[in-house]
Order: C-alpha cells, then sequence, then structure tokens
C-alpha cells in the first residue's frame, strides 16, 4: 500500500490528459482503501463513513474531470 501513492505520481506526469485522470481516480482508490485499512485498525466506524464519503467526492470528480477530457481527446483525434 505504500508503493501505491509512487505510481499515481509517475502516472500523474503522463503525456495524455486522460492518463492523469486515471491516475487521479487511482488515487481516491488508494486513499479509501488506506482509510478503511486504518479503520480495521482502530476497530472504529468512523473511518469507514468518511471512505464512503471520499468515494463519492471521488466519483463525482473523475466523472466531472473525465468528459470534456474525453471529448476533448476525440475532436483531436478526429483531425
Amino acid at each position: 500500500m505504500g508503493l501505491a501513492p509512487l505510481f499515481n505520481l509517475y502516472r500523474l506526469r503522463g503525456p495524455d490528459v486522460l492518463d492523469r485522470v486515471i491516475a487521479l481516480d487511482t488515487a481516491y482508490v488508494n486513499s479509501i482503501a488506506l482509510i478503511v485499512l486504518y479503520g480495521v485498525h482502530q476497530r472504529s466506524s468512523v473511518y469507514f463513513e468518511a471512505a464512503v464519503l471520499i468515494a463519492a467526492v471521488g466519483f463525482v470528480g473523475t466523472v466531472l474531470f473525465a468528459i470534456p477530457a474525453a471529448r476533448r481527446h476525440r475532436r483531436i483525434g478526429r483531425q
């Protein structure tokens, strides 16, 4: 779990906008996994609620970033 953020940082420098969107989405998933693992360790349900909130925000954020990026990618690909 400690190496996953390093791989995300590498992908964030990707050559394409869609690579960056995928890296941000993966960063959300990694943060959710770390929070859930910490919640299991602490035996507290508060961390699980925080993980659900981060998942909801991450999903909405990914969709908001991906739609314009995909449109731009299609428009550039047609030329």
